[in-house]
């Protein structure tokens, strides 16, 4: 079956917000906290909830991260997206591509479609996503849980196997996958071993755009992209 549907994460998959969150995060632990490199924020806290992130630190280290540490934490992750923030490396070559082909996409993701919106703002891919942003908080259960790709799909009138998600969280797979969706897990910062579930995991949307052809073999791109 040809994909009728590509749907993708939001954070580390169209916009580069994973980097700067866990530089932050690791940052502020090592103030307030314990010491944490960038690598041991990725390796260990990545595609987290908050109550997880608090949990492992506590187990990992017996530290307790502060009750007042998110809403703070949130504050200087939005300030650092309105001076840093950008789209993933690649990602509008593959909407052009998407769009040439006439190949409907979307974003489905486990924060809530307001912050998402803000992020696409910020990145310049609004205008390409008006009106096919999903969020979290439009479902009754989050990812891992399949809601939020069931609702995406049943948006636009897809059936879940005609779907391809591109994830770069375990969580993300393990809800694509529960949709009955093919995943692609983009290992661009995520340890491609978390990803081993994924149907195909790639390191870059540069890897992705060199698929198109071969995902979508009816529509005939190479006359139009450039």
């Amino acid at each position: 079956m040809e994909h009728e549907l590509v749907v993708f994460d939001n954070s580390g998959v169209l916009v580069d917000s994973e980097t700067l969150g866990n530089r932050l995060l690791a940052a502020m632990l090592t103030d307030e906290v314990v010491p944490t490199t960038f690598g041991e924020a990725v390796e260990h806290y990545l595609g987290k909830s908050f109550a997880d992130v608090a949990d492992t630190v506590r187990r990992r280290t017996g530290a307790r991260v502060p009750a007042d540490f998110l809403p703070r934490f949130h504050a200087r992750l939005f300030d650092a997206f309105e001076r840093e923030l950008t789209a993933t490396d690649g990602v509008h070559r593959v909407l052009d591509d998407l769009d040439a082909l006439g190949v409907p996409y979307c974003v489905a993701s486990n924060d809530t479609a307001d912050r998402v919106a803000v992020s696409l703002r910020l990145t310049g891919l609004a205008p390409r996503l008006a009106g096919r942003v999903f969020g979290a908080d439009q479902v009754a259960r989050p990812k891992p849980a399949p809601d939020v790709f069931l609702h995406a799909a049943r948006h636009f009138g897809v059936a879940p196997g005609a779907c391809l998600v591109v994830e770069d969280s375990a969580r993300g797979v393990a809800a694509a996958r529960a949709a009955g969706m093919t995943v692609f897990g983009l290992a661009s910062l995520t340890p491609p071993t978390r990803l081993a579930d994924a149907h195909r995991v790639l390191g870059s949307m540069g890897e992705l755009r060199e698929l198109i052809p071969a995902l979508f073999p009816t529509r005939p791109l190479e006359e139009t992209r450039r």
